[in-house]
């Protein structure tokens, strides 16, 4: 998922190359509210039964027009050409996970570290699977204010096959690559994920295979790749043998991992490389760009993927989604036992198995309905437009069991009625790599009714997810109610739900407001006048 582009592209690439260089040396669809398959039509070669789905048409307006999209209440104006909203899927949920951590531990988390497709793809959404490979479009919408308002939230959802029953999965080859270096000592760090290794090896079934690498200044061995039949007890003492110790050389880990992956590759078998760590990185070499080629090529050759696991109160999240984004993985975050059960016993089939690669949405905005839309969050996996049907751009990697969520605030021209925008999801089959695709359409009547208070109450988790986001972001979306009216709606859906994630969602909303607002103020709930930055 190697996908910064522009600014975020930038900023990144100074976060690794310095931080990294310093430390190392010193991480709509859219279709109608039932997704029904109507407006979801495929075939392998990409091409659908019917014409593609268009842009919208370019409009007329002079000189003004073709300086692109205008900026006003810090979204984007409808104006031609740019109609159309690029990005490649994503599944990581290792942003909502931190999150939650330090608002527990006091303190509000680093903006740059919330993104806000990680916190509305960290909850169950209820989408209609697929029974084969590929996707399901799920979309429904609601006015984001009152009666009359023109902004309202569309909510594209998509949806892989189930995951597959414990016995029917393809066996996997995991490689664990384990950070035991000095700051892995703080307790829920090191021991969690021994803890962690301890209910996976319970997991996995005897056809499976792991392999154990461990580092600090220096990496090493401590178990080649060895079937799990007739081994746990093997396993299991190689994993309580890991004590805390030196310095982070999370490149000495990523090659020695990668090496023990390549060496011990089952034919057949779903082959891993798994990253526990903080990331807080230290020592070794300065060459990023080394340790992520490194992690391509085997990528390329062997089809080896990356999936990291954040843990401590400190993490180094940029390194992780680099070194994650290169090697066509996802990332996640565990802080207890609960999650790390969450993570290895009831998602592991999500993590191991690849259902669709590259995979991306395009959705084209009708101008004579919508006057300013914004996608939510997704910043660092823009694709350029013409990008979208190029195969050879990098996309996002999705896996059975796993739901994509991606949330639109939408500004319809007053009087606006009929056709709000068509979409096209593309993935590539990850064994064959033929192409396929999806698309649907939705209109106004589909968004036209009230958030809070409403049918869908995965709508407004999502719809809560997403304003928490923002706010920790320092932002504020178009009819977003203050965390004080926020913590209250998020309060009555844990009731309603009777749903312990959304009720640790409303704990986070209110503990985000207290650390903001202070004890007692519950915030007005009043959008600010003028331009939004």
């Amino acid at each position: 998922m190697e996908r910064r582009r522009g600014e975020y592209t930038k900023k990144y690439a100074r976060t690794w190359q310095g931080a990294l260089g310093v430390l190392l040396a010193g991480g709509v669809l859219l279709t109608g509210c039932s997704g029904t398959p109507a407006g979801n039509k495929t075939s392998a070669d990409g091409r659908r039964d019917g014409p593609l789905p268009a842009p919208a048409p370019a409009a007329s307006g002079g000189a003004a027009d073709s300086e692109g999209a205008k900026k006003r209440d810090g979204l984007r104006e409808s104006a031609p050409p740019d109609y159309l909203s690029t990005f490649a899927l994503d599944v990581d949920t290792a942003s909502y996970g931190y999150a939650r951590r330090t608002l527990g531990d006091g303190g509000l988390p680093d903006p740059s570290t919330v993104r806000p497709e990680e916190f509305v793809n960290s909850f169950r959404q209820g989408y209609r699977r697929p029974d084969g490979n590929g996707f399901t479009v799920n979309v429904d919408g609601a006015r984001a204010g009152a009666k009359g308002d023109d902004w309202s939230l569309v909510r594209v959802g998509l949806a892989t096959r189930a995951a597959p029953a414990r016995d029917e999965r393809p066996p996997a080859a995991l490689t664990f690559v384990v950070d035991i270096s000095g700051s892995m000592a703080e307790t829920g760090r090191l021991d969690l994920v021994k803890k962690s290794l301890d209910i996976l090896t319970d997991e996995l079934r005897d056809d499976d295979s792991v392999s154990l690498v461990t580092f600090s200044d220096e990496a090493k061995t401590l178990l080649p790749m060895t079937r799990l039949q007739g081994h746990r007890g093997r396993i299991r003492d190689r994993v309580d043998s890991m004590e805390a110790t030196d310095s982070t050389n999370v490149e000495a880990g990523i090659r020695r991992g990668y090496e023990e992956a390549v060496d011990g590759r089952v034919e057949g078998a779903n082959n891993r490389v798994v990253l526990l760590s903080d990331a807080l990185a230290n020592t070794g070499e300065t060459d990023a760009e080394a340790i992520l080629e490194r992690i391509g090529s085997a990528r390329r050759d062997y089809g080896i993927t990356l999936f990291g696991v954040g843990v401590g109160s400190d993490y180094g999240d940029a390194l992780m989604e680099q070194l994650t984004n290169k090697g066509d993985g996802h990332t996640t975050y565990i802080a207890d036992e609960e999650q790390a059960r969450k993570v290895f016993v009831d998602q592991l089939p999500a993590h191991l198995e690849l259902t669709a690669r590259d995979a991306k949405a395009q959705v084209a905005f009708d101008r004579d309905t919508v006057k300013q839309f914004r996608l939510i969050g997704y910043e660092d996996r823009k694709v350029a437009d013409e990008d979208f049907r190029n195969d050879r751009v990098d996309g996002g990697e999705v896996g059975p069991g796993h739901t994509v969520t991606a949330l639109y605030a939408v500004r319809l021209r007053a009087g606006a009625f009929g056709h709000v925008a068509t979409a096209t999801v593309r993935w590539l089959d990850p064994r064959t790599r033929a192409p396929h695709e999806q698309h649907g359409t939705v209109g106004t009547d589909a968004i036209d009714g009230p958030l809070w208070g409403g049918d869908s109450k995965r709508l407004q988790v999502t719809a809560t997810a997403a304003y928490l986001a923002e706010a920790l972001r320092g932002g504020r979306l178009p009819g977003a109610p203050g965390l004080g009216e926020l913590s209250s709606h998020a309060r009555k859906l844990a009731a309603e739900t009777e749903d312990e994630s959304v009720r640790k969602l409303a704990t986070m909303v209110g503990q985000a407001d207290r650390l903001k607002n202070g004890p007692g103020d519950g915030g007005s709930g009043e959008v600010p006048e003028g331009e939004l930055d």
